[in-house]
């Protein structure tokens, strides 16, 4: 592959904060007979010195030689970073004019580890419950059995493949039932399974008696009845006094364990979305077409069992989300406004805290509930939240966002030109671009990674969103694109696709040419080999300095303002589609309000506020995030909501705060103190008008402020007090 190295060293020589050091020797055999090479550079690259090597296919050889080189700092000292610059540049038809992106790859590569975050901690001990039809649960308990504590539920209700029969040897406790209830995690499952058999296999010895005595076969080796052949002879019950394992007066059992693994076996699993919990394992079994035994997919058994076995001690992972609650939009005083994170999530990790009557409330109730051991971290839910009350955290949005800058900008300085880049899954989507590569290394049919593309390798795709994608939109990038595979849930997808139509309508808007957003479905090579070589979208023409924010707010302000001072065609208003639209204006219907205010309350943003000294409804633009909590709110449905960019003023009128509604006060009838609204008072003296309580001087008292009714209702000598009511009078 090409490799302009003295053209790379200039560019990193300019970038600040990146380093141009051991470009001096070109190394091709750095894995074999250059191996020395490294060993040298390893030793000589002190603690908290990351040491980089363009590299990632012999990774494990590197540690491995890095460790068994004499005074070589350890990793956990001295920190081994890996780039890939061949597969995602080199071997591609256009690597001779690879060279910028490969500077901005080393670039990127030279930024110091982010900072670590809190973990999420797990404790197995090794309780494994195997669910599932009676012969496909043994064989699969039989291959945990001696690593884990296993036991087996026989439940042919969920759709387990029916028939098979249980060991004659008991080796591990079995029951029998239809599970009720499953939900925990790793090291904290909650089963609960309700059996209506009249055999109890806890006390069954499988003395094979019953079978022998039952005349109509009901009893197989499952020792369970089958009450639809069985005729009520209760001959089982006879034979089997002695150990009292039939009873066909039992009230059904319900039993409620709890286990720190799950191996489910039947058809149907337990947890409908589309990430289980970990810990939790589905592989369904099925009756084959050749006889009545049960069977599985063998390999994917097999999978799940290695995954089980291993499950057992103490685990940590990373706590991939932030939240604060007091930005969250999703409830106030039991209305619910937004609710894209919860809609969003494939763990069903995410849930309202809104209205939890008769229940104990978190600390900080009304808002939402993140149990993080469900958390697959996705970040889709930080990627749809307006407000960004929810952040990603594996990393954070400043160390990302600094990532995606020192890309931009460093292909820029190497005289690159309409970046585009190319978001991937660490796991999935860099294990295709690699066979990409490949390909494009022996078939000169395919392009491969073309030189404008710049790979950025994350968490999850979903993890990243709008105010990344146009932070590098302002930094200088003509596109973001996310490659998709079969990792991301089918709520993913569409969020991700919904958030791109409002980010294409913002850029659009501002009359920036061409497609600047793409999600690309990664079907086979060939296909996302066209993909990736699509036409370039119109790039601003001087790009921001600004990195992204910790606030997603904020950086959306600071990118949006900086992206609309350099539009090609201004626009004071740009239209957003509805769905996933972060921004927007609020629309009061002045005849139908009242000026309760109930809306100002209910703004988790305060972008409605009202004003102390007069009836007025004022608006700030640039605070609302379109959670709907105003327009649920209102008693009388006198607010919609419409989703826009207002940037009107250069920007400054969606900051400032401007009046939807504003009315005369109405004055009190007997101090002129003005109270209330004329419209409030209307209403009220209307919907009282029939009510025995507010007749002639009580409904006048209704148009007085609260001094002048306390003192009217005690000045007044005709007045009715309780003592002159008469004994026996109805009361009201």
């Amino acid at each position: 592959m090409p490799l302009d190295t003295k053209a790379i060293a200039r560019t990193l020589a300019q970038t600040p904060g990146a380093s141009a050091d051991g470009l001096e020797t070109t190394h091709t055999l750095l894995c074999r007979r250059e191996a020395g090479a490294f060993q040298r550079a390893a030793k000589a690259t002190g603690p908290g010195e990351a040491l980089l090597v363009a590299c990632t296919q012999e990774s494990r050889l590197f540690l491995d030689l890095n460790a068994e080189t004499v005074g070589a700092p350890a990793i956990d000292e001295r920190p081994i970073h890996f780039v890939n610059l061949r597969e995602t540049g080199g071997w591609s038809r256009d690597a001779k004019a690879a060279t910028p992106k490969l500077a901005a790859l080393i670039a990127a590569a030279q930024l110091p580890d982010v900072q670590p975050v809190t973990t999420v901690p797990y404790r197995s001990a090794g309780r494994c419950l195997v669910i599932g039809g009676a012969q496909a649960a043994e064989r699969a308990a039989a291959l945990l059995a001696d690593r884990l504590d296993v036991s087996v539920l026989v439940d042919e209700a969920g759709g387990a493949a029916p028939g098979g029969a249980l060991a004659q040897r008991r080796e591990r406790p079995v029951f029998a039932g239809q599970v009720t209830r499953l939900r925990g995690w790793l090291g904290a499952f909650e089963v609960q399974w309700s059996s209506a058999n009249p055999i109890d296999l806890d006390l069954c010895t499988r003395c094979n008696a019953c079978l022998d005595a039952c005349p109509e076969g009901a009893i197989d080796f499952r020792y369970q009845i089958d009450l639809s052949r069985c005729k009520g002879h209760r001959d089982c019950v006879q034979v089997c006094d002695a150990a009292g394992a039939i009873d066909f007066n039992r009230a059904p059992l319900v039993t409620d364990e709890r286990f720190d693994l799950i191996l489910d076996l039947r058809e149907t699993p337990a947890f409908a979305q589309h990430q289980p919990p970990q810990g939790y394992f589905h592989v369904p079994s099925h009756v084959p077409s050749h006889g009545p035994s049960a069977a599985t997919d063998a390999p994917r058994l097999f999978d799940a069992v290695l995954k089980l076995r291993d499950l057992v001690g103490e685990f940590d992972k990373p706590k991939f989300f932030q939240y604060q609650h007091r930005l969250c939009a999703h409830s106030r005083n039991e209305q619910i406004g937004c609710t894209a994170c919860i809609d969003v999530c494939s763990t069903s990790a995410i849930s309202s805290d809104a209205s939890r009557k008769g229940k104990a409330k978190t600390v900080q109730a009304g808002g939402i509930v993140v149990e993080p051991h469900l958390c697959v971290g996705c970040g889709a839910c930080t990627t749809v939240c307006p407000s960004g009350a929810l952040s990603f955290a594996y990393p954070g949005p400043v160390d990302q966002g600094r990532r995606l800058q020192r890309l931009v900008s460093t292909y820029a300085r190497a005289g690159g030109k309409d970046a585009a880049l190319l978001l991937h899954s660490e796991q999935a989507g860099a294990r295709l671009l690699d066979d990409l590569g490949r390909a494009a290394r022996v078939d000169r049919a395919v392009h491969g990674v073309p030189a404008r593309v710049l790979p950025v390798a994350v968490w999850h795709t979903a993890s990243v969103g709008i105010d990344l994608w146009l932070s590098a939109i302002a930094q200088g990038a003509s596109q973001v694109w996310v490659l998709l595979t079969a990792e991301e849930a089918p709520e993913y997808r569409a969020a991700l696709a919904e958030q791109m139509a409002v980010a294409q309508a913002l850029l659009t808007g501002l009359g920036y040419a061409g497609t600047h957003f793409k999600l690309i479905e990664a079907r086979d090579l060939t296909a996302l080999d066209a993909a990736l070589r699509s036409a370039p979208a119109q790039c601003i023409t001087q790009p921001t300095p600004i990195v992204a924010q910790a606030d997603k707010r904020a950086t959306l302000d600071l990118m949006i303002d900086h992206l609309s001072a350099h539009a090609p065609v201004p626009a004071d208003v740009v239209a957003l589609p509805k769905a996933g639209a972060p921004f927007g204006a609020v629309l009061v219907d002045t005849a139908a309000c009242t000026l309760c205010l109930s809306c100002v309350g209910a703004c988790p943003e305060n972008a409605l506020s009202d004003n102390p000294e007069r009836p007025q409804l004022k608006f700030t633009e640039k605070n609302c995030v379109q959670c709907g909590l105003c327009e649920t709110t209102c008693p009388e449905g006198a607010i919609t909501l419409v989703p826009r960019l207002l940037l009107a003023d250069e920007g400054r009128a969606r900051r400032q705060p401007r009046v939807l509604h504003e009315v005369e006060p109405f004055r009190c009838i007997r101090c002129s103190k003005p109270f209330g609204t004329l419209k409030v008072i209307e209403n009220m003296m209307a919907k009282l008008a029939a009510h025995p309580a507010f007749q002639g001087a009580a409904a006048e008292r209704l148009k007085m402020c609260g001094d002048c009714r306390v003192i009217d209702l005690h000045s007044n000598p005709n007045e009715v007090r309780i003592t002159d009511v008469p004994r026996g009078a109805p009361r009201y």
